[in-house]
């Protein structure tokens, strides 16, 4: 949100309610993602649709999130967070996001989505290094000058990582819950 500010972007950020006011602290419009009509509201701030979607949810969202670009608008999915609890092979449902957001591409509707993931590069190590390396360096660059603020809400020693862990999966916080030595 803070880059897209940066940019003079209009952000529709989803929150629970408790951290509509951090999501308006940073520039951006909050919406319920618990509310059964997020999609519709979103489409309301949007009539014409978005330029981007930054989806961390995956699953049947996806298809939502695909929808409300307007032409020359782009999904950038970036996790499975709804299909984490699915019986298998974890890694099953995040293949089947990637292939349906590569098979999006193909036809010429002009849109485009794409997946990023950390954790990805086996094809390709070298050139996602550098890819991986680049986009950090910038991000870190822009941390160091001030620009891009990190929302920490909350630190813990090694010796409390426990701790930490339930913090993080609480949802209670608005932020990153940082471990430090």
């Amino acid at each position: 949100m803070q880059l897209a500010k940066r940019a003079g972007v209009k952000v529709i950020g989803t929150a629970s309610p408790r951290h509509h006011q951090t999501v308006r602290d940073l520039g951006a419009i909050p919406i319920d993602y618990r509310d059964p009509a997020i999609y519709q509201r979103i489409r309301e701030l949007a009539p014409d649709g978005v330029d981007t979607v930054f989806d961390h949810v995956g699953g049947a969202a996806l298809k939502q999130s695909w929808a409300l670009l307007r032409r020359g608008g782009t999904l950038v999915s970036y996790g499975s967070a709804a299909t984490k609890d699915e019986a298998g092979n974890s890694r099953l449902p995040v293949l089947k996001s990637v292939a349906r957001l590569l098979a999006w591409n193909y036809p010429p509707n002009g849109r485009s989505a794409y997946f990023y993931n950390f954790w990805a590069g086996k094809r390709r190590p070298a050139a996602f290094r550098a890819r991986l390396t680049e986009d950090l360096t910038q991000v870190l660059r822009l941390v160091d000058e001030g620009v891009l603020v990190p929302q920490i809400a909350a630190e813990f020693p090694l010796s409390e990582v426990g701790s930490a862990l339930t913090l993080a999966e609480s949802r209670t916080v608005a932020g990153k819950v940082v471990v430090v030595p």
